[in-house]
């Protein structure tokens, strides 16, 4: 298995990416959360463009990806799982969980550094919320990501097997939860139990500062729960509860120049004076 994953990865990643970004377009056109102002076709090409120039500006920049590291690693035997010759099954599921936990707080990180913050937003000023949101980050922020997920690889040693499926979870489950979807409420009040459910991470969403520093979590709810971020329900309720950046309202999010060029643009916002 390590084999087949280690030299069909980035085809596993993209079919997976491909299979869940359809399925959730189905979903949101056959039973929408809520309506939106704006298009798809303004804001799609533009989430997907930042997406692809990210993934790009890794293979320039990074001369490994997580996965490529988890293969060097047991190659030399460096990492806590390898120089402790952990049981494979054990070192699986400790560094999937690790990994999402890392995630959890890289996020959290994000909204209260200032430069960090100035990257991140890109993600949140999308004025709707749908599916191709999960993808929507600024490319910047998506290779400082890449790097921490290396070197926490690197230290724990985490088998490749575990970096593949937690890299294509982390993505399935980002489109998932952004997606602009209708869950029962039953099924939601279940599911955030132990996974983000849409209703859940729109709470991120909302343009309220204390609400979008909430529900940090993309794929277990544990996190949240466990550090004391978790909010059940948006105040404006999630039908009349405004998307977005109060700092930046649409269209011009929609646009990707101004998506490039925000971070680095003399426009503060959300009191960035506040942070470190």
């Amino acid at each position: 298995m390590t084999e087949f994953f280690s030299n069909h990865e980035p085809q596993v990643r993209l079919a997976v990416f491909a299979a869940v970004l359809a399925a959730m377009v189905l979903w949101e056109l056959a039973a929408p959360r809520r309506p939106q102002a704006l298009t798809r076709w303004r804001r799609w090409p533009t989430n997907i463009a930042l997406s692809a120039l990210g993934t790009l500006l890794v293979r320039l920049v990074l001369p490994v990806v997580a996965a490529a590291t988890a293969v060097e690693a047991e190659r030399r035997g460096f990492g806590l799982f390898n120089w402790a010759q952990t049981p494979a099954v054990v070192a699986i599921a400790v560094s999937m969980l690790a990994l999402d936990a890392l995630i959890y707080g890289q996020h959290v990180v994000f909204h209260h550094v200032g430069f960090l913050w100035r990257l991140h937003r890109v993600h949140h000023a999308d004025p709707e919320l749908d599916v191709t949101t999960g993808i929507r980050f600024h490319p910047v922020e998506i290779l400082i990501s890449m790097g921490v997920k290396i070197a926490a690889v690197a230290l724990i040693g985490a088998p490749v097997v575990a970096v593949i499926l937690f890299e294509v979870l982390l993505n399935a489950a980002a489109m998932f939860n952004h997606s602009n979807v209708r869950l029962p409420v039953a099924a939601d009040r279940i599911l955030r139990r132990v996974v983000v459910t849409p209703d859940m991470h729109r709470v991120h969403h909302s343009i309220h500062r204390d609400e979008q520093d909430m529900n940090f979590g993309f794929s277990l709810s544990l996190w949240d729960r466990l550090f004391g971020t978790y909010r059940a329900q948006p105040r404006d309720g999630h039908d009349a509860m405004r998307i977005g950046l109060a700092d930046f309202p649409a269209p011009a999010p929609a646009g990707l120049g101004w998506s490039l060029v925000n971070p680095f643009s003399g426009s503060a916002g959300r009191g960035e004076e506040q942070r470190v």
